[in-house]
């Protein structure tokens, strides 16, 4: 049966690929265009204007008394930027006493502290006063009670006074341009 089956499938096969043909069909498609094209174009960039970048001061991981500041003001027209060191005076007492005292001037080591109202007046109070004119101890109370010797004691800065370092005074003066000038930038 097998057989028989395979010798049917035989020739139905056989007819078909007597009347395949041996050339195939070729179609020829000729076409010619022309195109002409005239264009007029306009482009525009708008961009942001530069940005004022402030400048980077960085003081970390130093062994300096100093305190970095920037600020940038950055309008449509004009950019400004600007930057700069502050001197820490705290910074640089500590470390002067510290210095000090590291190489066994103990009494200046106090001295220099005691430029401060606060750690004099504090010194006075724990009944050790500060140094003054080389005495310590009873001594150096009596001569910092002397009214000769006023002048030599370390003053407060009161609020309504206008004693301001040199420092601050520079800093302030700056922040007071960059505010000026963003106001005026911004009218």
């Amino acid at each position: 049966m097998f057989k028989r089956l395979l010798a049917i499938a035989v020739l139905l096969t056989i007819p078909n690929i007597a009347f395949t043909q041996s050339d195939p069909i070729v179609t020829e498609n000729y076409n010619e265009s022309t195109v002409d094209t005239t264009s007029e174009s306009t482009t525009t960039v708008i961009s942001p204007p530069p940005s004022a970048i402030s400048p980077s001061i960085n003081s970390s991981n130093s062994d300096l008394c100093t305190v970095g500041i920037s600020g940038a003001v950055q309008t449509q027209i004009l950019g400004i930027s600007s930057g700069s060191t502050v001197r820490d005076m705290n910074c640089e007492k500590l470390k002067n006493a510290k210095t000090l005292y590291d190489m066994g001037m103990k009494v200046a080591a106090v001295s220099v502290m005691c430029q401060d109202p606060r750690i004099f007046e504090a010194m006075m109070n724990a009944g050790t006063p500060c140094p003054i004119d080389g005495l310590i101890g009873e001594q150096a109370k009596d001569a910092w009670n002397d009214p000769s010797n006023s002048d030599k004691r370390p003053t407060t800065r009161n609020s309504a006074g206008l004693s301001v370092d040199p420092d601050t005074r520079t800093t302030l003066l700056g922040g007071g341009v960059v505010v000026a000038l963003l106001f005026l930038l911004l009218q």
